[in-house]
């Protein structure tokens, strides 16, 4: 049974999209996803103006009369949201976490889909495909989608970062050896405690897809894309689906305050450091390492030529979102 604080969670994501939706959002998604090809509606007299190449040249030699075949979009699609919920999604700096990010990007595009006639289907992946939600149409199969999405999952490790209070205590002890001694050991013991830490598997998931998945989708493909080893997967996969990459930041990934001695440990790999975020060359190397891996995530999207856009979790999804659809449009019309 659904507790009551994710049923509030899903009501309130079900007001925001759909009234985002019908806003802003519904015509943007139009304007990008526009069906497989053109089926066949009816044949009609020729008129001025009309293209030739759409003469029926069997009706015209039966009725003496030039007439032309009339095609109409096949509007269906199918979405499909390919969704991280490894550890590392857990983390949140602000008042949102990037999983809860991940879940209004899933919830507009999932009510988009659902409003706009086209099925959406889901798969929640770590170390593998954990759950897949075959692809279906209605609003009541969307929300389902959001409720998987939203859902807790108890075996997700806890961040064991140390509270910022903690980190500046040890900042003023950091000198004497004996403190350290006592809080590595501390952390040691925690470890062996700790429930297992859950890695990401891109290449697994992006695989999982290919088999299950026989016709073309628009595949979001929506993580914070901590994996290596995918990209060639992934280049195979947006050779048969049209792949998007929604990618989730927090800004404390980017810089990181100065809040002294903190113990913190990888969501995914489970390793744990004592790092000094007071000292003297810490803020810029972090930085720096920051900046470069983020370099090196849009260039190796950018030269397959696959579609990526960013999403922080300390601001609206909403913006990010039409961003990409007018980007997307006005490419098509070229």
């Amino acid at each position: 049974m659904l507790s009551q604080e994710l049923l509030a969670q899903v009501r309130r994501l079900q007001v925001i999209t759909r009234r985002q939706v019908a806003s802003v959002m519904g015509g943007a998604y139009l304007s990008v996803f526009r069906g497989r090809g053109m089926e066949f509606d009816e044949v009609r007299p020729y008129v001025p103006g009309d293209d030739v190449r759409s003469i029926d040249w069997n009706v015209t030699a039966r009725t003496g009369e030039p007439h032309v075949k009339r095609y109409v979009e096949e509007r269906e699609m199918t979405i499909m949201l390919v969704v991280d919920v490894s550890s590392s999604l857990e983390f949140g700096s602000g008042q949102k976490s990037k999983r809860e990010a991940a879940a209004e990007v899933a919830a507009m595009l999932a009510m988009a889909a659902s409003a706009n006639g086209d099925k959406t289907g889901l798969v929640m992946f770590h170390g593998q495909a954990e759950q897949f939600i075959p692809p279906r149409k209605g609003e009541k199969h969307a929300l389902r989608v959001i409720r998987e999405v939203l859902a807790p999952e108890a075996s997700l490790a806890k961040s064991m970062a140390l509270p910022a209070a903690a980190g500046q205590a040890a900042a003023a002890n950091a000198r004497q050896s004996s403190w350290w001694r006592r809080l590595w050991a501390a952390l040691v013991a925690r470890r062996r405690h700790a429930p297992a830490s859950r890695g990401t598997d891109i290449a697994a998931a992006l695989e999982f897809c290919r088999r299950v998945l026989p016709r073309k989708t628009v595949m979001f493909v929506i993580s914070d894309f901590f994996d290596e080893d995918y990209l060639q997967v992934l280049a195979h996969a947006n050779q048969k689906h049209d792949v998007v990459g929604v990618w989730l930041t927090d800004p404390r990934e980017q810089t990181m305050p100065a809040l002294g001695l903190l113990a913190l440990q990888d969501a995914e790999s489970g390793q744990v450091a004592l790092v000094d975020t007071a000292g003297a060359d810490f803020a810029s190397t972090y930085a720096a390492g920051a900046a470069a891996a983020r370099a090196r995530l849009i260039d190796a999207w950018r030269a397959r030529g696959i579609d990526l856009f960013e999403v922080s979790a300390g601001a609206s999804v909403v913006d990010p979102l039409l961003r990409f659809f007018r980007q997307r449009a006005q490419r098509r019309r070229r």
